[in-house]
């Protein structure tokens, strides 16, 4: 009977530090948002985003909680992309990837839906499957440009409107929300969302500092311009935002390895024994590389981060290490039981078995070194950085 109650007392103890977090997160800013939601198997995360986004602003503004239709946007993003690629013979990028740009777009040109008006799933799925859908798209195009007739019939956009139809449903021109009649740009009107109010930001060597570019990215087939800064103004930017109520749109690299979704964060650990301090050179002393690259890379202790600089930043960018992966929002500021400063983020992959229930906590020197860019409210834009952009 001992033998067991100890063996039972050794599981629970076990059991309780399997599931202890290493990370113990503070919030100290949240901002308002809606809740998680999951693009499941599409590539559509700039429409979760970007979505979540607006509904966070029209909480913000009209206090007035919606959820909107992601796939009203991808419907009418693949429409513009497709025509644009065949007007370029195919020398752009068809995928399903897209960005925050893709959504202000739509809006503007289309307008905005609920999602019980619109939800995209016709064809009987429960989630959002785009593998056939996206390979369809592709191949249609590709056909219509390759034709033997040498010239483009007046009708092929029309049939990759059919294709749209098909698998994600036609959109309603009319449609009752709180017992009055709207259509899709009515819609965007009474929400109060304008797009013209909000500026992408990002932090790069190759362009002159405070001016716009095009984001030479693949995924940036709308060629849409951001705003460049300094890294710091990029930082202070993120912060000024959040402390005054505003969410931030993320466009980051998440196949970093220092990412790791199964614990819900997010790190920049120093790799060079050189810079290590502490408790950390200690730990790591006398391991090969390999073994020491193991351990900062295990989620099993707090580890000390890399200081990102311009230069490093950069460096990550042209070397094709950051890369344009994921978009997601930034809702809040966290500290670790250490004092760290973090970010909280809401991703758009579900919230089942997740430790944090869809968000994750990305360190300060992880949004500093792997953000590809962030959109933000005009007015969230801290003044000096106002004045250096004309803004």
């Amino acid at each position: 009977m001992y033998t067991l109650l100890l063996m039972a007392f050794s599981n629970i103890q076990a059991q309780d530090k399997k599931n202890e977090k290493v990370y113990q997160f503070e919030i100290l800013t949240e901002v308002p948002h809606t809740d998680v939601r999951s693009q499941d198997r599409s590539g559509t995360c700039w429409s979760f985003a970007g979505t979540a986004f607006v509904e966070a602003e029209i909480l913000r503004i009209k206090n007035l909680k919606l959820d909107l239709s992601e796939m009203f946007n991808v419907r009418y993003a693949y429409h513009n992309k497709a025509e644009k690629l065949v007007r370029l013979h195919g020398n752009l990028n068809m995928g399903p990837g897209g960005g925050f740009s893709d959504v202000l777009g739509v809006i503007e040109q289309f307008g905005m839906i609920p999602e019980n008006d619109y939800s995209g799933r016709v064809i009987g799925e429960e989630n959002h499957i785009h593998g056939e859908m996206d390979a369809v798209f592709e191949a249609y195009t590709s056909a219509v440009m390759k034709n033997k007739n040498r010239k483009l019939t007046p009708v092929w956009l029309n049939g990759f409107d059919c294709l749209l139809n098909t698998y994600l449903g036609s959109v309603p021109n009319e449609f009752t929300f709180d017992g009055k009649s709207y259509s899709p740009k009515s819609f965007a009107a009474f929400s109060g969302f304008q797009p013209a109010d909000y500026i992408e930001l990002g932090s790069y060597t190759h362009h002159p500092y405070h001016e716009a570019f095009i984001l030479e990215i693949p995924d940036n087939w709308m060629w849409s311009e951001i705003t460049n800064l300094k890294l710091d103004e990029m930082m202070a930017t993120i912060d000024h935002a959040l402390k005054k109520g505003y969410v931030v749109g993320w466009d980051a690299d998440v196949s970093d390895k220092g990412f790791s979704w199964k614990n819900g964060v997010a790190i920049v650990p120093e790799d060079e024994p050189s810079k290590f301090m502490g408790a950390i050179m200690d730990s790591l002393a006398g391991l090969s590389k390999k073994e020491r690259e193991k351990k900062l890379f295990a989620f099993e202790d707090l580890v000390q981060e890399k200081e990102i600089t311009a230069e490093l930043r950069q460096t990550s960018f042209n070397n094709y290490e950051t890369t344009d992966d994921h978009l997601m929002l930034i809702v809040g500021i966290a500290k670790d039981q250490k004092g760290n400063k973090y970010y909280k983020v809401k991703n758009s992959w579900g919230t089942e078995d997740h430790v944090y229930e869809g968000y994750f906590f990305a360190s300060e020197a992880f949004v500093a070194y792997k953000t590809i860019s962030i959109l933000v409210h005009k007015e969230a834009v801290p003044k000096a950085v106002k004045t250096a952009i004309g803004l």
